[in-house]
């Protein structure tokens, strides 16, 4: 069974790392705060003092950070990953990041002797708990298939995409149609709210219909119960819309429904302090604009 060393066990992090013991793969990991995976060490992962350390000897280095920034650092610092892992060792990128440094992670460790893929997921801690995660990968695709039977142990719809930094691109694609669609849920439970509806009964009726949608279904609940609780960070959801602003820019792509929820989130992150809250808080948003706060 390979050996698997798994760098940044948050929200997402570890539950997939649950999910690769339950799999059998023998796991040791390193976050940056140890006292927050306290409980994943008592179920039997092994702990490592650094990146270095938790790469080395592995047949396969699993990365989910939160920002390119971090991204980058893990991988191209003099501790980090490039610098300490052993030729013919597979890297895995989960998280969401600039598809060109996607693509010189790749061109680096194709000099080091070592596969990369950059796979970015979709499902939120949900779907990283349930092992039901989307997963769009790029690289080579021969790797893509040694890798396969790992991947089952995360995730239900698992697609190469092509080259490096397609997966990246694929993920950004995602993002885009899941800021409109979030953004209809608030403005639907918004609407629905100041014409008198009972937003249960409201919710019951247009999900099952053409308008459902896995935000609707999913966050539409949180919404109007109140419940912030992070499945994925505002923070997060910010840094991936940027990341698709400056790409769709370079492209000459005007994304004019991106930039609105852009900005909204920026403006709701800014005065209510809200960046650490999941992304079905931007209701927030419409409540303060009816107050005349937004």
């Amino acid at each position: 069974m390979q050996r698997i060393g798994f760098i940044g066990v948050g929200v997402m992090g570890k539950p997939m790392v649950r999910n690769l013991m339950k799999y059998g793969y023998e796991v040791q990991i390193y976050t940056r705060t140890k006292s927050k995976v306290l409980d994943v060490i008592s179920e039997g992962v092994a702990w490592r003092d650094s990146v270095a350390e938790c790469v080395k000897d592995v047949d396969i280095v699993m990365t989910m950070v939160g920002y390119p920034k971090d991204v980058e650092e893990v991988y191209f610092g003099e501790n980090g990953i490039l610098n300490n892992v052993r030729k013919g060792t597979i890297l895995i990128d989960f998280t969401t990041t600039s598809p060109k440094l996607s693509k010189r992670i790749y061109e680096a460790g194709k000099q080091k002797g070592l596969y990369v893929l950059d796979a970015p997921v979709s499902g939120g801690d949900t779907g990283a708990r349930n092992a039901t995660l989307s997963i769009m990968v790029g690289g080579d695709q021969d790797v893509f298939d040694r890798c396969y039977p790992v991947f089952k142990a995360l995730g239900t719809n698992i697609i190469y995409e092509g080259p490096a930094g397609s997966g990246q691109h694929t993920k950004i694609a995602n993002q885009i149609a899941i800021a409109g669609a979030i953004a209809g849920v608030c403005e639907a439970l918004a609407y629905g709210r100041a014409a008198g509806l009972d937003l249960q009964t409201m919710l019951k009726s247009i999900s099952a219909g053409a308008a459902g949608s896995w935000q609707m279904s999913n966050l539409a609940p949180k919404m109007i119960e109140g419940d912030f609780e992070p499945g994925f960070f505002i923070k997060h959801f910010i840094k991936d819309m940027q990341i698709a602003r400056e790409e769709a820019l370079d492209n000459e792509i005007n994304l004019v429904i991106l930039e609105k929820v852009l900005a909204m989130y920026r403006e709701l992150a800014d005065k209510t302090d809200s960046g650490d809250l999941g992304t079905q808080a931007l209701i927030k948003y419409y409540v303060n604009a009816s107050r005349g706060d937004a």
